[in-house]
């Protein structure tokens, strides 16, 4: 039974998550969909039960009447198929409609609700531009993404759950009690009064600290998490006091919204308590004075004081309800800052697989600024033949990484082309253009997983012996038999740590290599990619990256010249601009900018600061 619950909403739906809306409710129904049958059975349940739960009430006055007024021998003869009917009632119909809302909501909605949200924004935000990520902490991000999940299951269940309450079980008690006498509704009207009067100053304040409580929760969560991430430099520089004060500063700003939402809230529950406590003495002193007057029966003061007192109760839950519910909202609209964000780089509709048969790549007038008005990269122009191998050379700031995250589409070029076999890399599909080129970076990142994983990665349905196979080209195997994790997982298996921790640079910059060997691209990029390598295991990996090369387009960056000297081609950037390119003996007969950068090399390596 509950497993047939549990799979009636689907938490990963497979259709392709879109920008969700800007606005809050436009927000929430977004995510909703597919949900609101669900909702909607849940919301008329819940008011059946509401109205049943009041109605027990009148019938109690009906009881207490009849029990003052009949004999025994025949009350049961008199009264006995109503008991009976509301036994049944009591007995069958309230628990089978209150289990029936239960299974529906916690089976089908509490848990694959929320869960639907989360896939969705993932799989939303996985796919955001670069641009996104470098201006965002990954821990905050992460806490959005779960926080927001969360807070519209509590916005929508919240708003499902008070609009029950307050219009289904306020007007029944209002139409139970005026029945008996109107005069009895009139401590409750003006209850009412007094309570919507709170609600409407308490809960949009409250609202308004829970969205910056919300954000203060997301910085703190940032700050610790940027600490646990950078532990490595935090230890170097001997840093852990600073980053205790760094964290310390981001808790205590959310600790000052947390002592500015308790004092709202002990306010607002010490007033509620008085008028609750005025409205139970008014109610039971007018009932009591209606029935010394024989105004209304004894059964009538008994359903005024039993609905006063089932109100304290309820009060209090609708009361921290819309509290819960506001504080849901202003988490909503703050998740809704970092999740509703367009993506600055997006396929095309019409976008098309991106089809590599030679390699050739095209940089054709290319202008791109960084959202600047001018700098980096203004008229770019280069030519790349199939197969062809290239050195990028340059100063730092020349343009070189520009360069490859243009073409990696990172970001998209503000005027003119580049092109790949004659395909603009604008009109194809971002995952195929990527698909179809491999690249090593200095700055190597692995994934927590193991380290079979990490190489499969380049190729997800590689067999175990082409992983081998890389591991051995990149000279990867040599330590990886060694290697173990915490939780005795050895060898392929051993997890490598967050960023690759557990690993040396070096070591982490074989198992890089290695997986870019196993993705096998027709376009290699190399940047810096042996820099992290010691000088015998480098020669050792160079040969295969000289096998890795054949057939392939190579674009490769380097600070120490003598690593790409033996190109097809250099290219030599300033200032985004190809001011020099030909061979390492052409660049130094010219005695350009090259041959300085040649002559100036430090250790092998090019000065930054020239």
């Amino acid at each position: 039974m509950f497993r047939w619950f549990e799979k009636r909403l689907d938490p990963f739906p497979a259709a392709e998550p879109t920008q969700p809306p800007k606005g809050f409710f436009a927000f929430c129904r977004h995510f909703t969909r597919g949900a609101e049958p669900y909702l909607i059975v849940v919301a008329i349940l819940m008011a059946l039960i509401a109205v049943t739960e009041v109605w027990l009430f009148a019938f109690l006055g009906n009881i207490v009447d009849w029990l003052s007024v009949q004999e025994k021998d025949s009350f049961l003869a008199n009264e006995g198929l109503k008991l009976a009917a509301m036994a049944a009632v009591v007995v069958f119909g309230l628990p089978i409609l209150v289990w029936l809302q239960s299974l529906i909501m916690h089976q089908t909605l509490l848990g694959n609700y929320p869960m639907r949200i989360r896939w969705l924004v993932h799989r939303y935000l996985i796919k955001q531009s670069m641009s996104y990520y470098q201006d965002e902490f990954p821990g905050r991000v992460a806490t959005k993404l779960m926080q927001t999940a969360l807070s519209v299951r509590q916005v929508v269940v919240s708003f499902i759950e008070v609009v029950n309450y307050i219009g289904v079980y306020f007007l029944a008690m209002f139409f139970i009690i005026g029945a008996a006498d109107w005069r009895l509704i009139l401590p409750l009207a003006g209850w009412i009064v007094i309570y919507a009067g709170l609600l409407y100053y308490f809960v949009p304040r409250l609202g308004t600290i829970s969205k910056a409580q919300a954000d203060a929760r997301s910085i703190m969560t940032g700050r610790i998490v940027d600490s646990y991430t950078n532990i490595q430099t935090v230890k170097l520089f001997s840093h852990g006091n600073r980053e205790t004060r760094f964290a310390r500063e981001g808790m205590d700003d959310f600790l000052v919204t947390v002592h500015q939402q308790m004092r709202l809230v002990t306010k607002l529950y010490g007033f509620l308590y008085i008028i609750n406590c005025l409205l139970l003495f008014s109610s039971a002193a007018l009932a009591i004075g209606l029935w010394l007057n024989e105004a209304v029966s004894l059964g009538a003061v008994a359903v005024v004081i039993g609905l006063v007192l089932r109100l304290f109760g309820m009060s209090q839950m609708v009361m921290w309800q819309l509290t819960q519910l506001f504080e849901a909202i202003g988490t909503v609209q703050d998740g809704i800052n970092s999740i509703a964000v367009s993506r600055t780089v997006e396929d095309t509709p019409q976008a098309l697989p991106l089809k590599v048969s030679r390699g050739e790549i095209k940089f054709d007038q290319v202008a791109f600024h960084y959202g600047k008005e001018s700098g980096v990269m203004d008229n770019l122009n280069l030519h790349i033949q199939p197969g062809e191998k290239v050195g990028i050379v340059g100063r730092s700031g020349a343009g070189k990484s520009t360069l490859v995250n243009l073409l990696l589409r990172f970001y998209d070029v503000q005027s003119g082309r580049i092109l790949i076999d004659d395909q603009n890399i604008s009109e194809v599909q971002q995952d195929t253009l990527r698909e179809h080129i491999g690249m090593v970076t200095q700055d190597t990142s692995l994934l927590h997983r193991s380290v079979r994983d990490n190489i499969l990665y380049g190729r997800p349905d590689a067999t175990e012996e082409e992983v081998i196979q890389a591991a051995r080209g990149a000279r990867a195997d040599e330590f990886i038999d060694d290697l173990s994790d915490h939780k005795g997982r050895s060898g392929y298996d051993a997890h490598v740590g967050e960023r690759g921790v557990k690993l040396s640079g070096g070591q982490r910059q074989r198992i890089a290599i290695a997986r870019v060997m196993l993705k096998d691209a027709p376009i290699l990029i190399l940047d810096e990619a042996t820099s992290a390598l010691d000088s015998e295991v480098e020669t050792a990996i160079q040969e295969n990256l000289y096998k890795l090369m054949s057939g392939k387009t190579v674009i490769a960056i380097a600070h120490r010249l003598s690593t790409i000297a033996a190109m097809d081609r250099l290219i030599v950037m300033d200032k985004g601009e190809v001011i020099e390119q030909g061979s390492h003996e052409q660049l130094l007969a010219q005695d350009g900018l090259y041959a300085k950068l040649w002559r100036r090399q430090s250790g092998g390596f090019l000065a930054e600061d020239l």
